[in-house]
């Protein structure tokens, strides 16, 4: 093989594993640091619960560090000062008075993490202070600031490290995400469309239409990272919140256009309805194509001038069928056709949404962090 072709397929895999492999390195170096600090401060069980917090409390970005590590302190606060006055109040005499301070305990506050998930740890803080206080010879409250001390310590070790060993910024992440949404739907875009000319399978559309839906699960996610890490980050990204609602639309309506094509229009329709559609469907999948090569490498955004006139042509296409063949068709089939009018019509305004929102994230300062689609999916 060629020294270069060797080069960039090396290079290639680097890309698809940097961030995996980022993230390995940070959170190691999160836990051994954990680890010396507490030895340096001899804290009990051999720092274990700086350890466990500062390797649980390090995620993929620095958004995600930050968010984890308010939810786990504010977790910790609740619980762990809750179970301390608890002990205080009732000394456990035997198993049966233990029971009765573990239900009065983890009772209230399991119902306020169901309530507020930045206490979703609340439960388990008020349980390793209840049971752990006896063992190590400390009294509730002794114990509850321990866990607490424990716990902060954890968390700012996981930010830090997060920081300043290989960080990887939200804003990227959601770049990537939204990058990833807009190839699967010009991947799925065909095969969604093909119902209209042949009888497809339910489950397949529906295992389609469920991989668009959970890359924009994912982006959604790193939005809420985004917003943790903004203030305190120096980059003037813009906001993804509208990119990703753009695509969260777009997602609809290939939801639409997939329940119209539920059902093969008549044969003499769709021979007539098969050149517009099979331009519109060539048309989108390149823009969606060269949307996401623009998110992941910063370069000019692909022109929308294509999809708008594909749409608009296949516009006046259906509009055309539904008067020339209104008599034969049933009312079941008329409905289909208007069903994806109304889906293109859509489209063409949310594509109008797609085209400012890339507009914005082009020229963002961050544009030279992402990597292109061609660079980040396996070999």
């Amino acid at each position: 093989m060629h020294p270069e072709a060797i080069w960039n397929k090396l290079s290639a895999r680097w890309r698809v594993y940097r961030a995996p492999l980022g993230f390995g390195i940070r959170v190691t170096v999160a836990a051994i640091s954990a680890l010396l600090i507490a030895q340096l401060f001899a804290l009990p069980l051999h720092g274990l619960w700086v350890v466990l917090t500062a390797t649980m409390v390090t995620q993929l970005s620095v958004g995600g560090s930050l968010r984890a590590g308010l939810e786990y302190v504010l977790g910790t606060l609740g619980g762990a000062l809750y179970a301390g006055i608890v002990g205080v109040l009732i000394a456990p005499a035997n198993v049966l008075t233990q029971a009765v301070i573990l239900a009065v305990t983890v009772a209230p506050l399991a119902f306020l993490a169901a309530l507020n998930p930045n206490f979703r740890v609340a439960p388990f803080s008020a349980v390793l202070v209840l049971l752990i206080a006896g063992q190590l010879g400390e009294g509730p409250i002794e114990s509850a600031l321990t866990r607490l001390l424990e716990v902060t310590l954890g968390c700012a070790v996981a930010v830090i490290v997060s920081f300043l060993v290989f960080p990887e910024r939200a804003h990227c992440l959601a770049r990537e995400a939204a990058a990833r949404v807009l190839d699967e739907m010009a991947k799925d875009l065909p095969d969604i469309l093909m119902g209209f000319f042949q009888r497809a399978d339910p489950a397949e559309l529906s295992r389609i239409q469920d991989r668009v839906g959970a890359t924009v699960v994912e982006l959604q996610g790193t939005i809420e990272e985004f917003k943790r890490e903004r203030p305190l980050s120096f980059t003037s990204a813009p906001d993804p919140a509208p990119l990703a609602r753009t695509l969260l639309r777009l997602r609809h309506d290939l939801v639409m256009i997939g329940r119209a094509s539920a059902e093969p229009l008549p044969i003499h329709l769709s021979e007539d309805l098969r050149p517009t559609l099979n331009r519109v469907e060539a048309a989108l999948a390149n823009y969606f194509r060269g949307c996401a090569l623009a998110l992941a490498s910063g370069h000019t955004a692909a022109d929308s001038c294509a999809p708008q006139e594909a749409l608009d042509a296949c516009g006046l296409e259906l509009a055309a069928s539904r008067q020339r063949e209104y008599a034969p068709l049933s009312a079941s089939q008329l409905e289909q056709l208007f069903a994806l009018g109304f889906a293109l019509e859509q489209l063409q305004r949310n594509t109008s949404d797609l085209e400012r929102c890339m507009r914005e994230w082009v020229r963002s300062p961050g544009k030279n962090t992402a990597r292109t689609i061609a660079d980040t999916a396996p070999a």
